[in-house]
C-alpha cells in the first residue's frame, strides 16, 4: 500500500497538544493537528476540536498531501478514538504513536476511571492492528512519569505487533539541562516527543539541537508582561493533575508567594472540581476562585462544588471573584514583587462560553489590559 504520510497519535489526559507540536518540531517536514493550531504545511488554523471531525479530517489530510508533507503528528482524544474518529481514510496508518499520563478528566462521558484506561488502551491496540498492512512493527512511545503510566506500559506491552518504548527523566537519554519549558512534566513532554521524533527517524543529534530552541506558547505556562509586580504565566491545567503540575513546577521558581487563579469548566465533569480545589488549596498560597466556561451552570454552583474540597483550615486563603476578570485583576493588584499570578484554565482560548453564547476573553489579554494601581 503506497502511502502519502505517516501518521504519529499521541493521547493522554495532559500534555497532548505540548508534545505534539515539539515532536513536529523535531521531525523534518512534519505537519500537526493539536487542540490549538493544525497546520498543513501550508496554512495555519484553528479547527474547534482536539481531534476533528471525519469530514474535516479528510480534507486537512489532502491539504498535507498536496503540501509535500512526509510527517503528520497529531492529538487524538478519548472521544475520538471512542467514536471511532481516527479511521478517516485507508492510507493514514499509524506508524507510531505516544501516550503521556492519564488522570481524572472526562468522566461525565466514560464513567469510569477503568473504562476512560480501556478507551486510551484501544488506541495502541488500533495502532497495533495496522502493522501487516504498514508493513512493519510500529512503534508506541509510554511515559511512565505521570498517571497510569506503569499500567499503561504493561498492558500495551502485551499486544502483538507493537513495540513498546518506555521513556521518563529518571533516565533521559538527552540532555534536557537548556530545556526553556519549565516544570518535570514539561521535561517528561519534550522525552516524549523526542522518542517519537527517533521512532521516525530522526537521528538523536538533531532531536538534541532542537531542545534548547523551545519555548512556551499556546498558554502552557506562557509568561505574560503585564503591570502588576509578580511575575504572571497563563496556563491550560484544567484537570487536577494539570493543576498539581503546574502549580508544584512554579513553586520551584516562585521567591515570594504562589497565587492561583482558576475555575471548573460547566456540563463537564463534576467530580474533578473538589479535587481541583483541594489541590490549589494544598499547593498555593492564595487561591482565586472565579468562573471557566460555566456554559448552561450557573457560576455560583460551579464555585460550590470547588469549594467543597477547599480544607476549612485553607479557606481563609481563598478569595471568590464569580467574573473573571476582576478575578483575575484582583491577583494582579495583590501580587507583590517576587510573587508569581498563575491564571489556569483556558490556557489558549480567546472566547469565554456563558448559556450558549461564546463572548471574546483571552486570559492573556486580560492580564496585558491590566493598568496597575488600584484598578478594579
Amino acid at each position: 500500500m503506497t502511502r502519502a504520510m505517516r501518521f504519529w497519535g499521541i493521547t493522554g489526559t495532559n500534555g497532548k497538544t505540548t508534545c505534539t507540536w515539539i515532536a513536529a518540531e523535531m521531525m523534518r517536514r512534519a505537519s500537526y493537528i493539536t487542540t490549538v493550531e493544525v497546520w498543513t504545511g501550508r496554512r495555519r488554523f484553528y479547527s474547534g476540536y482536539t481531534t476533528p471531525p471525519l469530514a474535516q479530517l479528510k480534507e486537512i489530510y489532502s491539504e498535507m498531501v498536496s503540501s509535500g508533507m512526509s510527517d503528520c503528528v497529531m492529538e487524538v482524544s478519548s472521544h475520538a478514538i471512542h467514536q471511532n474518529r481516527v479511521d478517516f481514510c485507508d492510507t493514514t496508518l499509524f506508524s507510531g504513536g505516544a501516550f503521556t499520563n492519564l488522570s481524572e478528566d472526562h468522566l461525565d462521558y466514560h464513567k469510569s476511571m477503568d473504562e476512560y484506561f480501556r478507551v486510551k488502551l484501544s488506541f495502541a491496540e488500533r495502532i497495533a492492528e495496522g502493522a501487516e498492512k504498514l508493513g512493519t512493527v510500529p512503534k508506541y512511545i509510554v511515559c511512565l512519569d505521570g498517571e497510569n503510566g506503569e499500567r499503561m506500559f504493561e498492558a500495551s506491552s502485551k499486544l502483538p505487533n507493537l513495540e513498546v518504548i518506555p521513556v521518563s527523566i529518571k533516565s533521559p537519554g538527552y540532555d534536557l539541562s537548556q530545556l526553556k519549558l519549565v516544570g518535570d512534566y514539561n521535561r517528561s513532554n519534550a522525552l516524549v516527543a523526542a522518542a517519537l521524533a527517533e521512532a521516525s527517524g530522526v537521528p538523536k543529534p538533531d532531536i538534541q539541537r532542537v531542545i534548547p530552541t523551545l519555548s512556551p506558547r499556546w498558554g502552557r505556562l506562557e509568561l505574560v508582561q503585564c503591570a502588576s509586580k509578580a511575575d504572571v504565566y497563563v496556563d491550560f491545567a484544567h484537570t487536577p493533575d494539570g493543576l498539581e503540575k503546574v502549580l508544584t513546577a512554579a513553586r520551584g521558581f516562585t521567591k515570594g508567594c504562589l497565587w492561583v487563579v482558576f475555575g471548573a469548566g460547566g456540563d463537564r465533569d463534576t467530580r474533578k472540581r473538589p479535587l481541583m480545589g483541594e489541590v490549589c488549596a494544598n499547593l498555593a498560597d492564595h487561591t482565586v476562585i472565579t468562573s471557566d466556561n460555566p456554559r448552561s451552570e450557573e457560576p455560583e454552583e460551579i464555585i460550590t462544588d470547588i469549594i467543597a474540597g477547599i480544607p476549612a483550615s485553607a479557606r481563609k486563603r481563598c478569595h471568590i471573584e464569580i467574573e473573571r476578570k476582576s478575578a483575575i485583576y484582583y491577583a494582579l493588584k495583590n501580587a507583590d514583587s517576587g510573587d508569581t499570578v498563575l491564571i489556569c484554565g483556558k490556557g489558549h482560548e480567546t472566547t469565554q462560553e456563558i448559556m450558549g453564547v461564546k463572548y471574546p476573553f483571552d486570559d492573556r489579554e486580560i492580564a496585558r489590559t491590566y493598568p496597575g494601581g488600584n484598578a478594579e
